[in-house]
C-alpha cells in the first residue's frame, strides 16, 4: 500500500542523487622539508588539475626569517577555459599572475605625478601630542 509507495519514492530519489566519485591523483611528488628549510611538491589529478610549488627558507634563525615560494596551478573551469596561475610569495607578499585575473585600471597621469611628487619629499616624523 502506502508504505511500499513511500519506500519506492525514497529509493528513486536516492538513486537519482549525484554519485560523486573521488578524483584520483595520478602523480604526486614531494621533497622536504629539508635541513636547509627548502621543500618542493607537485601533483596531477585524473581530471587535469596540476600544481607545483618550491620554497626556500631565507635568513634562517634571524628576526627576518621568511619563506620564499614559487609555484603554479592549472585546471579547466566549468566554462571550459584552462586557468593557469603562476605565483610567488615571500617578504613582499603574494603575487599571482594569470590571464584570468582582473587587471587594475591605469593610474591617471595627474595622480601619478602627485604620487611621484609625494614620494620625492623628505619624510618628517610626527611629533607626539601634535595631532589635528
Amino acid at each position: 500500500g502506502l508504505f511500499q509507495i513511500c519506500m519506492l519514492a525514497v529509493v528513486a530519489v536516492a538513486s537519482a542523487a549525484p554519485q560523486n566519485k573521488p578524483i584520483a591523483i595520478i602523480r604526486q611528488e614531494s621533497e622536504g622539508p629539508n635541513a636547509d628549510g627548502s621543500y618542493r611538491f607537485s601533483y596531477e589529478t585524473e581530471n587535469g588539475i596540476r600544481g607545483e610549488e618550491a620554497g626556500q627558507l631565507l635568513n634562517a634563525g634571524s628576526e627576518k626569517e621568511a619563506i620564499s615560494v614559487q609555484g603554479s596551478n592549472s585546471y579547466t573551469s566549468p566554462e571550459g577555459q584552462v586557468i593557469n596561475l603562476i605565483y610567488t610569495a615571500g617578504e613582499q607578499g603574494f603575487a599571482p599572475q594569470g590571464d584570468h585575473l582582473p587587471t587594475p585600471h591605469p593610474i591617471p597621469e595627474a595622480i601619478q605625478r602627485a604620487l611621484e611628487f609625494i614620494a620625492s619629499q623628505p619624510s618628517t616624523p610626527e611629533t607626539p601630542g601634535r595631532r589635528f
